[in-house]
């Protein structure tokens, strides 16, 4: 099998010395031009695997440079890891030594997972790595354990979500560029956080995207949403594998990332039957992981409900260590919003809310209205550390035609509940940047391309997407500075009244998920459910005897009198987020309840409420 012994691309090596390794096994002399003032040129020697490689002398850090193909084709380098005047300059040789100060750290176990997703554009004023580093004692105080970035791989111009990336070995220079990830990461090391990266290994952006003047790394027999897929399983597919290995064990080793969010894996098209890319991914990382003596994570993205990607490679999966699940996400969303178009028709009663809760995904075989067949996979036998939820996210504010967060759609209680559905889940929660503190700024789709053509596509685009969801109205120009601008956090909001009340709560409930063991453990099988679907409302026995918890979810807008099964014994109320030190509209639950059985309680509307047994 093939294996690279290191990266390819530009590396210095020190004392003025560089290697250049390019696989364009098509091609029969590759060189690399070193851009004036150093002008000269680097030949480079082929070997039968179709890699180009060689090294030189007087290359300093900071020399520029491009890949020569033939006499009139040159290019920057598709895997260089530092692109200082854009996707359409040339590459750049870097010193990549970092003054590390996180050897002891080793990462977290996945179940201590408590995941925080953000933007590194919109989610401080300067936008850029370091930018983020001043509310890391903020974010570790609400109780976040990781942080997840979205793609930060070189894409055209300043503003872009990251998923047109098109150099995938380059921090984006507008953000600080390599040194300016590992600052970050470092930062966060210290300071407890782990470090999850979201990286595309699904489809390229259209702009700046030389991979075909380089070799097959595309193929015809297969269509994604972004034209045609990465040819990740035909001839000349080996060398198009490693390149993607290589970027996942090149953040891993060269940036010390903890975990890489692998974007919609169901768009990886790939029918090898002995080793799908994923599976060969999987071990490579494994390995990896072992030898670094830390603890790393893969989790895929994926709407297929599709068990295979974390089942254990022994049995045949692709080895995944967990998936974001979008099961979850629609369940509560549509439930709590009402809204029934697009992927949300399979959802929107408290029977997918029930199932999610229970077994993570709410499909596992039956019929689906919105695939017009039979969906999803089951999820016996799968702990819920392999099970990523959230009730908001990058894509599901931000493919919105107005970017609105749950709060703005839902209203201040439903997104306590929301909040509150998550965190006592038994799987790893996630939260998407500013929910915590009810943040009004939506999320917008924005991009900052340099080709007019381009540009207009994504307009017209975006129209067509919203399509099947019927909304009304134009949507934002995803090109103009105001709809990026738009989209920043106000961090300022974290002091102001209901924000304020929201951001406590969060910090309460996720307090409270790590006092309680049995909130804090990440067994989907040691709950119990219970339905009142006239009242709207969900009862859940957490845990065992004698170290119980029962939730008390009521999604109705009226008070309820309900008779609740409580077990016997004395139970101690430890929330309501009906009380007004949550901005809620008051609570009618007693501080103390002592059971003999079936207990009546009288729940407030649109409510969370737990109570936890007390020691005899």
């Amino acid at each position: 099998m093939l294996r690279l012994a290191t990266r390819p691309g530009g590396r210095y090596l020190g004392e003025g010395r560089a290697a250049f390794l390019v696989w364009a096994p098509l091609k029969d002399e590759v060189q690399i031009r070193i851009i004036p003032p150093q002008e000269r040129l680097i030949p480079l020697k082929k070997d039968q695997l179709g890699y180009h490689l060689g090294e030189a002398e007087g290359v300093a850090p900071g020399s520029l440079y491009v890949v020569r193909l033939s006499d009139d084709e040159e290019f920057p380098d598709i895997a260089s890891i530092s692109q200082p005047k854009g996707v359409h300059g040339p590459s750049e040789v870097l010193d990549e030594a970092f003054s590390w100060t996180d050897k002891s750290w080793r990462g977290l176990p996945l179940e201590e997972y408590v995941v925080y997703e953000l933007h590194i554009g919109t989610f401080s004023k300067e936008g850029t790595f370091e930018g983020v580093i001043p509310y890391l004692a903020e974010l570790k105080e609400l109780g976040v354990s990781a942080i997840e970035v979205m793609p930060v791989a070189q894409f055209p111009g300043k503003r872009n979500w990251g998923y047109d990336g098109v150099f995938p070995f380059a921090a984006q220079t507008s953000y600080g560029g390599l040194a300016g990830l590992k600052t970050l990461v470092n930062a966060c090391h210290n300071a407890g956080l782990a470090v999850i990266l979201d990286v595309v290994y699904n489809h390229l952006g259209p702009e700046g995207n030389f991979f075909k003047a380089f070799g097959p790394y595309f193929t015809d027999r297969y269509t994604t949403p972004w034209g045609e897929a990465i040819n990740f399983d035909g001839a000349y597919s080996f060398g198009v594998r490693e390149y993607f290995i290589q970027n996942a064990l090149f953040w891993l080793d060269n940036c010390h990332i903890d975990a890489l969010r692998l974007d919609a894996i169901h768009a990886i098209l790939d029918a090898s039957a002995a080793e799908p890319f994923l599976a060969e991914l999987s071990d490579r990382v494994n390995e990896r992981a072992k030898a670094l003596g830390r603890r790393i994570y893969l989790i895929g993205e994926t709407f297929m409900d599709d068990n295979r990607v974390i089942q254990k490679r022994a049995f045949g999966g692709l080895g995944l260590d967990a998936l974001w699940n979008d099961d979850f996400h629609h369940a509560v969303h549509a439930y709590l919003t009402k809204e029934r178009v697009g992927y949300y028709e399979d959802y929107g009663d408290l029977q997918a809310l029930k199932a999610t809760m229970k077994d993570a995904f709410v499909y596992q075989g039956q019929y689906s209205s919105y695939f017009k067949r039979a969906h999803g996979t089951p999820s016996k036998g799968f702990s819920g550390k392999h099970f990523v939820v959230f009730s908001q996210n990058h894509d599901q504010v931000g493919n919105r035609m107005l970017g609105e967060r749950l709060v703005s759609l839902a209203g201040f209680e439903k997104a306590k509940l929301a909040a509150a559905f998550v965190v006592f889940s038994p799987y790893v929660p996630l939260f998407f940047m500013g929910e915590e503190y009810a943040e009004k700024a939506p999320f917008l789709y924005f991009i900052d391309h340099e080709d007019p053509k381009l540009i207009e596509a994504v307009r017209k685009g975006r129209k067509e997407e919203f399509a099947s969801f019927a909304w009304q109205g134009e949507p934002p120009d995803p090109y103009a500075l105001e709809t990026f601008e738009a989209s920043r956090l106000n961090h300022a909001l974290k002091q102001e009244g209901p924000h304020k009340a929201m951001l406590a709560f969060y910090k309460e409930i996720l307090a409270l998920r790590r006092r309680f063991p049995f909130l804090s453990a990440l067994d989907k099988e040691a709950q119990e459910l219970v339905l009142f679907e006239k009242s709207q409302t969900l009862f859940i026995a957490r845990g065992s005897q004698p170290d119980i918890g029962y939730l008390i979810f009521h999604f109705g807008q009226e008070r309820a009198s309900l008779l609740f099964p409580f077990t016997r014994g004395e139970y101690q109320k430890a929330l309501d987020s009906a009380e007004p030190e949550w901005n809620g509209q008051g609570s009618g639950l007693p501080e103390r309840l002592c059971c003999e059985g079936e207990t009546e309680l009288s729940v407030s509307p649109l409510s969370v409420a737990l109570y936890v047994r007390q020691a005899p």
